[in-house]
């Protein structure tokens, strides 16, 4: 049988080719069983033949099949079926079976150029809202690109691919590899390209990537190889999508370059926060050039956790020798004004010395309070002693300054003290958390009541039949009871729609009829009325009718099933 008309499991028929990927092909199917149209995602041979990769392959698209949300291609099936080759070895062939898009992937749109402002919002509007509710799933993407986003013709995101990135990262030693198959470095977040752990916030960077990519047609960081790419996630500074593309609006250039921060705690928290700034910037709050360039100091300046993490990544990275820096030096008129502006300061500064009078502004014993935010605590702590300050350390959660580092100070950086002074220093507690309470068997009125006084709120509520729980009973939630969660994170539920579906047994036996309504998914109670009017049929007495029409009823309905006993 040729590849372009097999089926696959004996229900999907394997149609044209629409699409080529670095891990799998795309092809357009139909599901014979449903009669519906579907895409057909077949793992490359050479990816299939690692057992171990086929097995986290197959949990994670079983896993991304049971989210639903506009914003995401839907999952339906996942499975394996085997080939046949010539000389009569078989090979493993993993499927997906996908929702079929009809529309444009965003790599194509992007290819034509920076998009129109408001198309470039909503584009990533739409990709965050997908991750929103995938990140409350526990599903983190992994691997958000423009390759994995389709704009259908209504302009409806959908993104693709949930939990297959995973798969590719987990079997992957080293960025080298991982680039390798999927071939993604150029959205790579810093702490994908250093292989350490990643959370929902790499999607929120690699979405920050791909927003600056709609703005200015072009990603922040290029190199002649995916470790030179990888190289500049960790270290260097993007520039602000306004000075590439002028129509771009500054305040898209704070919201880009905060989502593009180095450090994770100073990114968005997740993608909700991430589209309020989205949100914003259509409000007209945009900041002037210094305090951008004020962001871009505080997102990517020096400081020694910095230091040391860009240090251990270069020890990482330098055996690649095809490392280049892409990011062109200074013009030349730039310097001679860099110039000029130092002679300016250095004549005023020497003005400043002949015209006041020593004693008359700071005090000589003044000290000025260092500027120690987002520092360890140890280490601010011992730079305030060493100005002869008293610091006094107050706990406080914050959601962008890592756990132990500096939030501020009382009296702020740069205020003149005497010395003795006691300053007051605010210390992250990390992000406050909150324990999810016992949900299930509750109703989604008191679930919800539940989750407001621990400081949660209600998240996707959906429904699903179950045989044996009133309507809006819950039947599960996607935190665990006991979980600790981020304060104010949402919490979805999965609860019962107090009906189950009936099937028509019209047609079978009176017993058989009888067992399929009180089997265990269904509970129904049947109630089998004898018609003498109508003839019976030979054998065992069958139904002829029953009462509710076959679809969703009610649970523990009762179902009259009509026999005929006539001659």
């Amino acid at each position: 049988m040729s590849a372009e008309r097999r089926v696959l499991s004996g229900r999907y028929e394997v149609g044209e080719l629409i699409g080529r990927g670095g891990m799998a092909t795309v092809y357009r199917g139909r599901d014979l069983t449903l009669g519906r149209e579907v895409a057909i995602k077949l793992l490359k041979r050479e990816l299939a033949a690692d057992a171990s990769f086929r097995t986290r392959f197959r949990l994670e698209a079983q896993a991304a099949s049971r989210m639903s949300h506009p914003a995401i291609v839907r999952v339906f099936d996942a499975g394996e079926d085997t080939e046949t080759d010539a000389d009569g070895t078989t090979h493993p062939v993993p499927y997906i079976i996908m929702e079929l898009v009809s529309g444009r992937l965003l790599k194509d749109i992007v290819a034509e150029g920076p998009a129109p402002i408001d198309d470039a919002i909503r584009y990533t509007d739409g990709i965050l809202e997908a991750l929103e509710y995938s990140h409350r799933a526990g599903v983190v993407h992994r691997d958000i690109k423009p390759g994995n986003v389709m704009v259908t013709a209504a302009g409806q995101v959908k993104v693709m691919d949930f939990g297959i990135a995973r798969a590719v990262s987990d079997s992957s030693s080293t960025v080298a590899e991982t680039t390798a198959i999927i071939g993604t470095a150029a959205y790579f977040s810093p702490e994908q390209a250093k292989g350490e752990p990643v959370d929902a916030r790499a999607d929120v960077y690699s979405t920050g990537v791909v927003l600056y990519e709609l703005l200015t047609g072009r990603t922040p960081f290029r190199g002649d190889s995916p470790v030179a790419v990888a190289y500049q996630h960790v270290s260097e500074t993007p520039i602000p999508p306004s000075e590439i593309v002028d129509s771009v609006p500054r305040s898209l250039d704070a919201v880009t370059l905060r989502a593009l921060a180095k450090d994770p705690y100073q990114r968005y928290q997740d993608a909700a926060a991430f589209r309020r700034a989205l949100g914003d910037t259509r409000e007209g709050k945009a900041p002037t050039k210094k305090q951008v360039g004020a962001l871009t100091n505080e997102l990517y300046g020096a400081n020694p956790r910095q230091a040391d993490e860009t240090a251990r990544s270069l020890r990482q990275l330098s055996t690649d020798t095809t490392m280049r820096r892409t990011q062109a030096g200074p013009p030349v008129a730039w310097i001679w004004a860099g110039v000029a502006v130092l002679a300016v300061v250095l004549v005023s500064v020497l003005f400043w010395v002949l015209t006041n009078r020593p004693g008359t502004n700071v005090p000589g014993n003044a000290r000025i309070v260092e500027n120690v935010v987002d520092v360890a605590w140890e280490r601010a702590s011992e730079v305030l002693i060493a100005q002869d300050l008293e610091p006094e350390r107050i706990d406080e959660s914050s959601e962008t300054i890592a756990a132990g580092n500096v939030i501020r100070t009382d009296p702020g950086a740069g205020t003149s003290v005497a010395p003795g002074q006691t300053v007051k220093v605010y210390v992250s507690t990390g992000q406050e958390m909150a324990t999810v309470p016992l949900l299930v068997g509750l109703s989604t009125d008191a679930a919800s009541a539940a989750l407001d006084d621990v400081g949660l709120k209600l998240g996707a509520v959906r429904t699903q039949n179950d045989p044996d729980l009133a309507e809006g009973t819950v039947i599960s939630a996607d935190q665990s009871e006991g979980a600790k969660v981020a304060l104010g994170s949402s919490v979805g539920l999965v609860v019962a729609s107090g009906k189950v579906t009936l099937v028509d047994v019209v047609g079978y036996t009176a017993d058989a009829a009888q067992r399929a309504l009180t089997a265990d998914s269904l509970k129904l109670t049947p109630e089998v009325i004898e018609d003498p009017n109508c003839p019976a049929s030979p054998g065992d007495p069958v139904v002829a009718t029953q009462s509710l029409a076959p679809g969703d009823v009610p649970i523990h309905s009762t179902v009259q099933l009509t026999v005929c006993t006539g001659p």
